[in-house]
């Protein structure tokens, strides 16, 4: 590969690419209603010559382009789902459908891995092996990885790149990492029975939103005092419901919230100690306090070997690296990292807020690089596999 060359190819399709993201921009669809996208992705690719793949799901796009030579089969992933968010930006290119919004950025993702598909199509005969390009629905509900899995787009393959937008960052930076990248996301729901009353006579009831009050402070301490400092969690309580009446204590109270880990084994502590937590301050105020666990997304964990080629591919690309930083935010890329080796980057596109914000925006010219890493990435991936096998 000559990074040079496959920038500045990536650069002379800029205006092109910059029009297509403006056009998924103006129409973005949620999880799984991606219709109109699946179809322009579909188009697209089969103009450009690309042979798309038989997945048997309604939405989403899978393709591959095969190499002159046989040889290993390496994966790109992007996500094309959008936000029930109501857009305030004030483009002349903002969403024209009411109350959703491409304000994560996926606009951009399934854009670049366009990009890449045409940088990678043009060198098809140099490739060694095959880059399966997966344009992937419903990651805003955790659930389109799983598809694509269940329907074979990782079968045959060796290794998985995909990249995020990272609106504090420059564009032309790039953020890498070994390890840990993004959180496991897990919910729970906390009853707390106590014994209803008369608000007047609190010594007959026993309050159990005075327990579940309690119980919201306590467990802060399921990370900061049963947590190693060397590792990572967050639990937030997120809703509180309790009562029907301005003068009745209720018998119950419940709690729903959320739970992100980094590392498997700190993950797999939390129920119990949720559970154990809550029902000792319950049992305190003469309550009782049940755990309902309902189990998520894995955390992004980027394999060494993938994140150092990955580094290579971005420095040879003249593109300015640094570690990157962990988000305590989720994404079902982890899913593929299951099955897979892989690497997940982060990606510089300048932006004034952050996703998921209905004035969240992006620099367009990010899409070059972006594209430009991707097809490094499966190209350098190629070579490596090929040269080992």
């Amino acid at each position: 590969m000559t990074a040079s060359s496959l920038l500045a190819e990536a650069e002379a399709l800029l205006p092109e690419l910059t029009r297509l993201r403006r056009d998924f921009h103006r129409h973005p669809e949620l999880s799984m209603q991606e219709f109109r996208t699946t179809a322009a992705i579909k188009r697209l690719l089969e103009e450009a010559g690309i042979r798309l793949m038989p997945i048997g799901l309604p939405v989403g796009a899978v393709a591959e382009i095969a190499g002159a030579e046989p040889g290993p089969t390496v994966a790109l992933r992007a996500d094309i789902d959008a936000l029930p968010i109501q857009e305030e930006t004030g483009l002349p290119f903002a969403s024209e459908v009411q109350g959703v919004m491409h304000a994560c950025g996926h606009d951009f993702h399934m854009t670049a891995l366009l990009g890449a598909a045409r940088l990678l199509h043009a060198r098809r005969e140099r490739l060694r092996g095959s880059v399966r390009l997966l344009f992937q629905p419903a990651e805003e509900k955790g659930t389109g990885a799983l598809a694509l899995i269940e329907a074979g787009a990782l079968d045959g393959v060796q290794a998985i790149f995909g990249l995020h937008n990272k609106p504090e960052l420059p564009v032309g930076k790039v953020g890498i990492a070994a390890g840990p990248l993004m959180a496991s996301v897990d919910g729970f729901r906390l009853t707390v029975t106590g014994r209803g009353g008369h608000a007047a006579i609190p010594e007959a009831a026993i309050d159990p939103i005075v327990a579940a009050s309690a119980i919201v402070g306590g467990l802060q301490t399921a990370v900061s005092r049963s947590i190693s400092p060397f590792d990572s969690a967050v639990v937030s309580v997120c809703r509180f419901q309790a009562g029907t009446a301005w003068n009745v204590i209720p018998d119950e109270a419940s709690l729903d919230g959320t739970v992100r880990a980094f590392r498997p084994e700190v993950r797999s502590l939390m129920p119990e100690l949720l559970q154990r937590i809550a029902a000792g301050i319950a049992s305190g105020y003469g309550a009782e306090a049940a755990l309902k666990w309902y189990s998520g997304i894995p955390s992004v964990t980027n394999d060494g070997l993938m994140a150092d080629l990955c580094r290579r591919t971005a420095l040879a690309l003249d593109l300015e690296v640094t570690e990157a930083k962990r988000s305590a935010g989720g994404e079902d890329f982890a899913y593929y990292q299951t099955k897979v080796p892989g690497c997940f980057m982060w990606v510089g596109t300048g932006g004034t807020e952050e996703w998921h914000h209905p004035r969240f925006t992006l620099d367009e010219r990010a899409l070059a690089p972006a594209a430009a890493l991707l097809a490094g990435a499966a190209i350098q991936a190629l070579e490596h596999f090929a040269g080992r096998s």
